[in-house]
């Protein structure tokens, strides 16, 4: 990724078949692709989760001092989770408090960090993402 960019545009998604039962993450940072399944988690779990990870993939690809000094958008489809993190809605389930936590503890290492609600129509990438990832996950359980 090429480090003259002055703003870094990531959408996340995060999704449970069963809520909670198996779920994935799907990142798209730049138009690098990341998805992963992440065990049984709730479908809110699974979306503050992949904000986790890309904030984390963000800093290791960039670097700490980096991304200081660089805006960085995340859009997400996850209405609750953009709310939470803007400080529009309080948080009242433990789990996803400390998901929040989590996230509070890494935008410190960010500059300037928006988050922003987009409709589902601007994020099938990341929703493609998650998908595959929980379709590779149940075809592996199948075969053993």
């Amino acid at each position: 990724m090429p480090k003259n960019l002055s703003k870094i545009i990531i959408y996340t998604d995060g999704g449970s078949r069963g809520n909670p039962g198996p779920s994935a993450i799907g990142v798209v940072i730049n138009d690098k692709t990341y998805s992963e399944s992440i065990g049984v988690a709730t479908n809110n779990e699974a979306e503050y989760q992949a904000v986790i990870f890309a904030l984390k993939k963000t800093k290791a690809l960039l670097g700490k001092k980096f991304v200081k000094d660089v805006e960085v958008e995340i859009k997400s489809d996850s209405e609750l989770l953009i709310k939470q993190l803007n400080g529009e809605y309080k948080i009242l389930e433990p789990k996803i408090q400390s998901l929040f936590l989590k996230v509070w503890n890494l935008r410190i290492d960010f500059g300037k960090i928006k988050f922003m609600a987009i409709p589902r129509e601007k994020n099938k990438e990341a929703d493609r993402l998650v998908n595959e990832a929980l379709d590779n996950q149940t075809r592996s359980q199948t075969l053993f």
